[in-house]
């Protein structure tokens, strides 16, 4: 005997049901309608209890809510259009504020612009070089660059190629203590008795215990090594703008460092030397030893769009250091030693010709 099924009243019941509290409600959305159920067995039948659960569960917002949401996201209009000025002052910065155009309109000035400040000062410019004599000043220069070409440059290299280091640099440091005791007397004359006596000091070290000026013992005891020469002393005492001139075969002056080329002529030890093949011989290694050292600007010069005019200023801007940097040197003693600039590396070139200031004219 087979097993009587339920009657089917569920399906017929649920619709009714959730009808029933969708009305009780008010605000809820009305439910689907269900779907087509297959005969239920009695393990999946449901009871009225459960059915009146699951229809008190509130439904999910559907597209009908979003409208009813949207004016509480919204801001106001009023809002929205009083913050519109702000972002377009913002956006322009070359629109005045208000406060600016009160201001012009109180003092009949202008609003203030940063990049045309009438109130800064004037951009740095280098000194210019004081050259009318530049004509002769340019002949006399190609002059000197084709001695240099063809004697005084190819007589440097070779001097290099044939001895060696060490012996070149003794060579170097021999000439340059030749020349402190003409520094001591200038820095005398310029009344700096202290540097006169560290140039003093200077030469007595290296000549005695530095075997007559080939090594350099006075550097590692910590002597300045300083450089003066009678153009120097010109103008510390009041000569200080000076024109230009280039002299053959002695390379870039000044009318005031010529003379002063014939004041310490007379005073150079090398001068002293009575025999005349040792007096040439010890002149023209001086002058073979500087241009050795003068390789480095080399190609700075070659490369330079007006060779002459750059050999120009950084004669006249060296001459200036020299001359200056004493007296900066004493007004700055306050400051701490690394703010001071060492005399012994200047921040231009050396001379530029084959010829040192102390020596004696050929």
């Amino acid at each position: 005997m087979t097993p009587r099924r339920p009657p089917r009243l569920l399906p017929f019941l649920l619709p009714l049901l959730l009808a029933a509290c969708a009305g009780t409600g008010g605000t809820r959305a009305p439910a689907p309608a269900p779907a087509a159920m297959p005969d239920a067995t009695p393990d999946a039948t449901l009871d009225a209890g459960d059915a009146m659960d699951a229809a008190s569960v509130p439904a999910s917002p559907g597209a009908g809510d979003t409208g009813a949401a949207a004016p509480d996201a919204l801001p106001p209009s009023g809002a929205t259009d009083a913050a519109a000025p702000d972002v377009a002052m913002q956006g322009d910065a070359s629109v005045p504020t208000q406060a600016e155009l009160d201001y012009a309109a109180i003092y009949g000035q202008a609003p203030y612009d940063p990049v045309a400040d009438p109130t800064l000062p004037e951009p740095a410019q280098l000194p210019v070089s004081y050259d009318p004599w530049e004509g002769w000043n340019r002949r006399v220069h190609r002059f000197n660059n084709a001695v240099d070409r063809s004697i005084a440059k190819p007589l440097a290299k070779f001097y290099v190629r044939v001895v060696p280091r060490p012996v070149r640099l003794g060579v170097g440091n021999f000439f340059s203590n030749l020349g402190q005791p003409v520094s001591a007397l200038n820095a005398l004359l310029q009344g700096r008795p202290g540097h006169a006596g560290q140039s003093l000091g200077r030469f007595l070290v290296n000549a005695t215990i530095g075997i007559g000026g080939l090594f350099d013992p006075a550097t590692r005891m910590r002597i300045p090594n300083r450089s003066e020469d009678f153009g120097q002393t010109l103008g510390v005492w009041g000569w200080k703008n000076s024109r230009y001139v280039e002299l053959p075969l002695f390379g870039p002056r000044t009318l005031r460092d010529t003379f002063g080329l014939l004041g310490d002529a007379p005073l150079s030890p090398i001068r002293q030397v009575e025999d005349d093949r040792a007096r040439y011989f010890l002149q023209g290694l001086q002058l073979v030893d500087l241009r050795t050292q003068l390789f480095a600007v080399d190609a700075m010069r070659e490369g330079a769009a007006d060779e002459y005019a750059l050999v120009r200023d950084a004669w006249m801007q060296r001459r200036n250091y020299l001359i200056q940097s004493d007296r900066r040197s004493e007004q700055s003693e306050d400051l701490p030693d690394y703010l001071l600039e060492d005399e012994a590396n200047p921040t231009v070139p050396v001379d530029v010709m084959p010829i040192v200031p102390l020596s004696p004219t050929p």
